[in-house]
């Protein structure tokens, strides 16, 4: 059994020759992470139940660790944000008109210390701007990907998720279970079926 470590929002192999295993989710025929830790493939093959193609397919599964850093194994670094740097943040609090987060990761690099930045409500989305509601796209304990588009203030950096691939990818339902993305606007819960509103970044 070969272990490596998995991201929120990672590709970790196609649907036709895997089958998805705790901590991941099927979007889009591929299997993806759900959440953070060390992944592997099962030794035992599962039978697919697709009569027209049944065949042996392994299960990959991502168990969470909490050793392991939230989106990588990468170094700690005192790296600053810079415009259009990628960063993943955790949502600490919202209201209706920005959500504040704490920027954990920057460029793929872990950061010694956080920085706090906020998403403006005329951030989150491209299209439909005057329609955005913060509280149907984030909530506090979600994790964000998202671009910087200002150093904004000596408080806060100013994020936006304004672009398909950035948003939510990692969150928790109101059950305190894990999501998975259902479309660009609801994430569900992989336990109870309940769907929820977000921001979902559509996954690399």
């Amino acid at each position: 059994m070969e272990t490596q470590l998995a991201i929120p929002g990672m590709a970790l192999g196609q649907a036709s020759k895997l089958t998805s295993g705790p901590g991941t989710h099927l979007f889009n025929d591929q299997v993806w992470a759900s959440i953070s830790g060390p992944y592997s493939t099962s030794e035992a093959p599962v039978v697919s139940n697709n009569a027209a193609k049944r065949k042996c397919l392994k299960t990959i599964s991502v168990i969470r660790d909490a050793t392991t850093s939230i989106a990588t194994n990468a170094p700690t670094s005192n790296i600053l944000p810079a415009v259009d740097s990628i960063v993943l943040a955790r949502v600490t609090r919202i209201n209706p008109r920005q959500a504040t987060v704490a920027i954990l990761v920057v460029d793929g690099a872990v950061c010694a210390d956080s920085f706090q930045g906020l998403i403006r409500v005329q951030d989150i989305r491209a299209t439909e701007k005057d329609k955005v509601k913060v509280v149907e796209s984030f909530r506090p304990g979600d994790v964000v990907r998202a671009v910087v588009i200002s150093l904004g203030d000596q408080s806060n950096y100013y994020l936006s998720t304004a672009r398909n691939e950035l948003g939510v990818v990692m969150a928790k339902s109101d059950a305190g279970n894990d999501m998975a993305p259902a479309s660009w606007k609801e994430m569900v819960d992989v336990r109870t079926g309940a769907k929820e509103a977000r921001k979902v970044a559509k996954p690399f």
